[in-house]
């Protein structure tokens, strides 16, 4: 990890002229991959929990969901997408997710996973948190062309919209939790080992669009 920092800067030749990567850009893509690996970790073992476990795990399933929002937040802070109004979406969607969960654990009278499992209409609120993770994916896939990605960006909605309309039986919700948990450790792992420098993307490209949008302001 040291090494990684302590490397020199670089130049490229970009789409709209030369730009370079530095010590801080690298760090930024770190602390990126970190939060997926906090999320993803968290997410796996509260899955294998609920799994080895049943409804004995559920209570340990809250701050393990904390820690997995908390992952994702940071990741979300610090990742690189082209299109600022899409990189701020998807923090918003990540902002009401983690407030509307706040607020259903607060006022429920079970453990917070049971309470939006047995009551799918709050899946309006927590469900954000894994459309801001499900916007992750999508652009993973769209520049990596990672085939975890490619299985995880559909998956995710089909199971949560799924159990809010109750037309997926339980068993195949399991089936699709499964999936889950080992496409996104999949995903967090690869990323992990994956070159720094791809996942911080054409700065010139960056530096285009916020002159244009300057120019329209």
């Amino acid at each position: 990890m040291i090494g990684i920092l302590n490397q020199p800067s670089r130049t490229y030749q970009g789409q709209f002229g030369e730009y370079t990567i530095t010590k801080d850009d690298r760090l930024e893509v770190i602390i990126y991959r970190a939060g997926l690996v906090l999320a993803a970790v968290s997410f796996a073992i509260a899955s294998n929990l609920f799994f080895l476990q049943g409804e004995a795990a559920i209570p340990a399933i809250t701050p393990l969901f904390a820690l997995f929002s908390l992952g994702l937040g940071v990741s979300l802070y610090f990742i690189h997408i082209y299109m600022k109004p899409l990189h701020r979406l998807l923090q918003v969607f990540w902002a009401i997710g983690t407030i509307a969960t706040i607020a259903i654990a607060f006022q429920a009278n079970e453990p917070l996973a049971q309470y939006i499992y047995n009551h799918p209409l709050t899946l309006f609120g927590t469900g954000f948190t894994f459309a801001a993770l499900t916007g992750i994916f999508f652009k993973e896939a769209a520049c990596f062309n990672r085939a975890e990605t490619k299985i995880l960006t559909p998956i995710v909605p089909l199971l949560l919209l799924g159990h809010m309309t109750g037309i997926i039986p339980v068993e195949m919700e399991q089936v699709l939790l499964g999936i889950w948990s080992i496409g996104f450790s999949v995903f967090a792992i690869r990323k992990m080992t994956q070159e720094i420098d791809p996942d911080i993307g054409d700065k010139s490209v960056f530096a285009y669009l916020k002159t244009e949008a300057a120019k329209t302001s």
